[in-house]
């Protein structure tokens, strides 16, 4: 092996790479690129998928239990967090739709009343 072909180790090469992401994050961070939140308004709490099971099928699921609960809030299923549970949010469909904690009766309205709008109507 010839003297040029043996310019740089490996050694800084990866010390160069790791220098080169520390600068990218540090310059990102002071320009304000990286947004840190503090708002948990519009946060995902998680990603679910929901299993169809029919009666005498078996599905595989994790027997570790999430960290996770489920409440009723104004009617709609609510996942709170089993650490921090201010720290809570609506279930909603792909097309941002609550998901209702009960089924509604055929002749109730479509949307449960809420404690707001009946106030207002007094």
């Amino acid at each position: 092996m010839s003297q040029s072909e043996a310019r740089y180790t490996v050694r800084s090469l990866i010390i160069t790479a790791l220098v080169a992401v520390i600068g990218t994050v540090t310059v990102l961070e002071m320009s304000g690129r990286i947004d840190h939140s503090d708002n948990k308004d519009h946060v995902p709490v998680g990603d679910f998928t929901a299993i169809h099971v029919t009666e005498g099928e078996t599905f595989r699921m994790s027997p570790k239990a999430s960290e996770l609960h489920a409440v009723c809030e104004n009617g709609y299923l609510a996942i709170a967090a089993d650490v921090d549970p201010s720290f809570r949010g609506i279930l909603v469909d792909y097309k941002n739709r609550g998901v209702r904690c009960r089924r509604p009766a055929p002749t109730a309205p479509a949307v449960p009343d809420q404690p707001e709008a009946s106030a207002r109507n007094e």
